[in-house]
This record gives C-alpha cells, structure tokens and sequence, in this order.
C-alpha cells in the first residue's frame, strides 16, 4: 500500500508589492507582502506553485528526434518552421516562473524562523529558477539573466540585450550548488518533493550538456564542466540512500506454453519476462531505489492519461532506433551471427537486448490483461496510429483501468537513477580517464538488469573499454552518423543512452548539445518496417486485407548488400540539417519591443 504526501499546487494571490504603500495595517482576511513572509509554512507553499513545471515523460515526447516518425511530418525537422509573430516559447508567461522565483529571493529573508529549513526552500526555488533557465537556454542559446523582481521602472532589465550562454549557464549551475548544499536529505522531505540528490542530478545533467555542447564547438573550457558532472553523478552514487538499478517482479507477461494468438494458435515457446517494463508502469514508486524523485499520482486526487494515449499515438518508432538495439551477445546486428535479420516482423526481434521487447509492442508484450487473459498485437498495424510498423509500448499498462481516460494512478520518474550512471559514464569516457571499474558500476549495472534465462549464458554482455566499430556507424547513405567521427567506446555509451532512456524525452537535447545534427538526414530515421511480399502476405492473410495498399513504401540497399523495400511514411524529399535548428527562433513581436536589445537566432533572419 502506498503512503503519498502530494505537493499539492496552490496559487498565492495579491501579493503585490504596492499592499505596502496602501495600508499601515495588515489585513486580516487576505494574503499579502505584510502577513505572508511570516513563517517556513508559508515558503513551503510558495514553492508548490513550482511542482507543475517538472517535466515528466509524455507520449509523442520524441518525435522531434530520430527516434519517432509521426503521422504527420515535423515540420520544424523538414525546415518548414518560420519566426514566430508571437508567442514561439519567449512570451511574457514563459517567464511567469522566473519572475515568481525572483519575487520569492527578494523577500524569503524576512522570515525569521529555523534557517537550516529556510535555506531548503530558498534551494528550491534556486532549483526551479535554474530549471527555467536551462529550458530557456536549451532553446533559445543568449538569453537576459534576470535575478532581480523587476517593477514597471526597471527599465535597463525590461529592455535587458541577452546575456551570454555561458554566463547564464555558469548563473544556472551556481543556483544549482546553493540548492545541493542547502536541501534536505530525501528522508528529511515528503516523497515528491525536491531534495539533495535531486539537485545533484539535475546539476550533473546540466553540466554534461555545457561541456559536451562546448567540446563539439571547440569551445575551450569543456573539460571543468565534464568533471563538475562526473563529481555530481558521484555524489548521488555515493548518497546513503543507495540508489540502485531495480529490476522488479514482472506481473503481466507471456510464460512458456502460454497462447499468444488464438487466431493462429501460436504458443510461447519459453518465458518472455519484461522486468524493465515494469519499471515505468509500476503504481508505487515512493520507495524505490531508482526513483530519484518520483511524481506521485492517486485515484481521484492526481491522475494521468499515459498509458491510453500510448495505445493509439500517432507515431511510430523509426527503423534507426530498432536497428540500434543490440543483439543479445553484445554486439550490434551487422557484426553478430545471433541477428536474424528484418525479413521479418517475428526474426527481427528475436536474439537482441531485451529492452527492444520491453518497449516497442510485439507479439510477446502484453497491451491488455481481460477476463480471457493477456492479449498482444500478433502483428503491430502500419496505420495512422503507427505509421512505421513500430509502435513505442514502454508506459503501456496493461492493467484495463490503468487505460480508462484520465485515470491512470501508475507513478512517473522526474528524475531516475539511470540518468545519473549514462552522465557519469559518458563524462568520464569524453573527457579520457574512463576505467572498466566505471563501466561496471554504470553502464554495465544497466546490463545486469537485463539478465534472464533466455540470453546465452543467462546474461546480456557486458561493455568493455575497447568495443568493436559498428560499421553502421556510416549509414546507407555514407555518411558518418554524427556527422563526425567518434570512438567505439563513446559510440557505444551514446547508444547506452538512446536505448535506456528511449522515449523519456531526452533525445532531442542530446543531437543538439552533440552537435550532431546529421543524425537527421539518415534516411531509415523516417523509415519503418521492411514491406518485403512475405511481410506483406503475412499481414494480408492474418488481417484479411492488403494493409499495405495505401501505404508509401522506398526501396534502399541496406548495409548488409541487400535491396529492400521499407515502409516510408512520407512521400516529401529526406530531411536535410540545417544548422539553424540548433536553436529556435525568437519571435518577431519580443526584437520589436526590445527597442533593439534583442537580435535574431543565426539563420533565422532580422
């Protein structure tokens, strides 16, 4: 049974600060700068306003990435985007938080009460502040660092010229060390709400994105913010809490001898657990050992509507991302002989990281628990609601009033352990003083998890410091992945992360502080299944129509030599990077106010 204490969201009214010039006396049924800065009770309300802006995983979170093909082309991807007249995320409510932030920093000091808890709440504020910023830069690069309540005088801030990327990044970070040093430990807090560790990861995740956005920028100076990672994911792995990767009870998944399609009688030939699954469809999340900090929901209280919307999304895996799981030996599918090839919608998963199976549906992961038992898609539809033939199942429940609308109760990750352990790997790896030792107690603790009697020997293999170059390094159309070359070791840690966190809403933030923007012109980053006349004629016969008769389809030759035809959303061009897409632009009508403090995004024209 779970025990929640949810940080509930309360909006504080009328706490202008002109009350101060109306009244000497202090109004007894009103909130006001003269009765509320009275108590930590009070702080800690404040704070609360802040919790909804904590990011947690959303379907179709990817399809700005090469990870998801939408139904619809994204038309930011395709160059089609354009300034904004307005609005575009640089509006003046994009800045409600920051300004409420401040408006808190200038006035938390006239409660006087115990100042270990006061300077807990000042951390989060620092915290969200931070958080604010680092979206902001994230989008938009330079943008005004404003740490003061501005009033309608503050006429050099209102008209403030961006501030340096690095100077604002530097001002984030310092924000996020006062709320390290500052914040309670997780067992001094209720459940939900920021902590220590929470702020270290979120320290280590935003130094890892300075540093390596800097690195492949030849900006100098990377190598402070790539140790000032590695010190913060060490301190979480180092916490007394003892954060650890979990690997739970699967509830719901096909055993040996279990019938997975009455249709054509196909029976499970041994145990298809899904322990990593359960992991992001599990109700409870409070006391476990990878949940950093958890968002809490509650029948009739908080509730989501992931797991229903995961059923019918609209997107569809890409074709690059499935052929980027690894096969169950440790290597990827063009060196080892386990990979059967993808001649087929059963050959291609079988033999690979159990995570592919975990989620991305298939025949062996569960989408309904009913009165009749567990029912899967014996083949995954190529529709409107999956237009590549893969369909991203990982927050799939398949629990029936898990996907009632808006009643999903399964707990959220807002910050997961696994994070912290790819930041500290892929630092250490880039700044080249990575250890096996490190790669034993990170990437390969993630392996561990996907032990099970099915892989050879009972275990999937393990990383090593000196991997073998993956050939599909260079796609089908020659180019370098990245757009430049890197290690088999940082190849294989960049792939670490893509498969661990697929579909969490990272990927994007990683092509950009990467600068590999060119991951987008490989071609099977829009494609999906192969459509070969076998496939084809085993969709026709188990659905009793030509599925495929209205459905684009592009012939490649693959890797492997051979010419293949594959399932191709869209019937426009490929995408070609631009570099522009780095950051977005900023609206017209925020450089016509800025009376010429404000400049365009490169490439976006004036």
């Amino acid at each position: 049974m779970k025990t929640k204490q949810l940080i509930y969201i309360i909006t504080i009214l009328a706490l202008g600060s002109s009350c101060q010039k109306v009244l000497d006396k202090t109004p007894q049924d009103a909130l006001t700068d003269l009765n509320f800065w009275k108590t930590t009770d009070n702080l800690k309300l404040y704070c609360n306003n802040f919790y909804s802006a904590l990011y947690v995983p959303a379907n179709r979170a990817e399809d700005q990435s090469d990870n998801f093909v939408p139904n619809s082309i994204n038309t930011y991807l395709y160059g089609d985007a354009v300034v904004p007249s307005s609005g575009g995320g640089w509006g003046s409510g994009n800045w409600t938080n920051i300004r409420n932030a401040n408006y808190f920093l200038a006035r938390y000091h006239e409660v006087v009460d115990d100042p270990v808890l006061i300077n807990h709440y000042v951390g989060e504020i620092k915290f969200f502040r931070a958080y604010e910023y680092f979206n902001k830069v994230k989008a938009f690069g330079d943008v005004p660092w404003i740490n003061k309540d501005l009033n309608t005088n503050d006429s050099s801030f209102l008209y403030k010229a961006r501030t340096p990327r690095q100077v604002v990044m530097d001002s984030i970070i310092a924000d996020l060390n006062f709320a390290a040093d500052n914040m309670r430990l997780v067992s001094a807090v209720e459940r939900g709400r920021l902590h220590k560790d929470a702020a270290l990861q979120m320290l280590a995740r935003v130094n890892l994105y300075q540093g390596t956005w800097m690195k492949y920028r030849n900006i100098s100076g990377w190598q402070s913010y790539l140790n000032n990672a590695v010190a913060a994911a060490k301190k979480v792995m180092e916490s007394p809490v003892g954060y650890a990767i979990v690997k739970p009870t699967a509830l719901y998944f096909y055993r040996a001898g279990d019938r997975v399609d009455a249709k054509t009688s196909t029976v499970a030939a041994k145990d298809y657990p899904l322990s990593y699954r359960e992991q992001f469809i599990t109700e409870d999340l409070t006391g476990n050992k990878e949940a950093v900090m958890p968002k809490i929901y509650i029948v009739n209280v908080l509730t989501h509507n992931l797991s229903r919307v995961i059923g019918e999304p609209g997107t569809g895996v890409s074709k690059d991302l499935i052929e980027d799981f690894l096969c169950d030996d440790g290597l990827p599918i063009a060196l080892s002989s386990r990979y059967k090839g993808d001649d087929s919608a059963v050959l291609e998963f079988q033999n690979r990281d159990p995570r592919l199976r975990n989620m991305v549906n298939n025949r062996f992961l569960p989408k309904l628990f009913n009165n009749t038992g567990l029912v899967s898609d014996y083949l995954t539809p190529v529709s409107g609601s999956s237009p590549t033939g893969y369909m991203a199942y990982k927050f799939r429940s398949p629990i029936t009033t898990q996907n009632e609308a808006n009643q999903t109760t399964y707990d959220m990750y807002v910050f997961r352990y696994a994070e912290v352990l790819l930041t500290y790997a892929e630092a250490l790896a880039e700044l080249g003083t990575i250890t096996q030792t490190d790669l034993d107690k990170s990437i390969n603790l993630l392996r561990a998890r996907l032990d099970e009697p099915s892989l050879p020997g009972g275990i999937m293999a393990r990383l090593t410091l000196n991997p073998p170059a993956d050939p599909n390094a260079v796609t089908i159309t020659g180019q370098q992945r990245y757009g430049y070359t890197v290690s088999p070791l940082i190849y294989e840690i960049r792939r670490e992360r893509r498969i661990e966190l697929a579909f969490e809403g990272f990927r994007w933030d990683d092509i950009v502080r990467w600068n590999a923007g060119k991951l987008i012109n490989n071609p099977k980053t829009v494609y999906g299944i192969v459509a070969s006349p076998d496939v084809r004629a085993q969709y026709s016969s188990y659905y009793n129509t030509n599925m495929f008769a209205n459905v684009n389809l592009a012939t490649i030759t693959d890797w492997d030599g051979k010419s293949k035809q594959v399932v191709s959303p869209y019937t426009r061009a490929m995408r070609v990077w631009n570099d522009k897409l780095y950051l977005n632009p900023i609206p017209q009508d925020q450089i016509n106010l800025s009376k010429g403090a404000l400049t365009q995004n490169p490439g976006w024209g004036q």
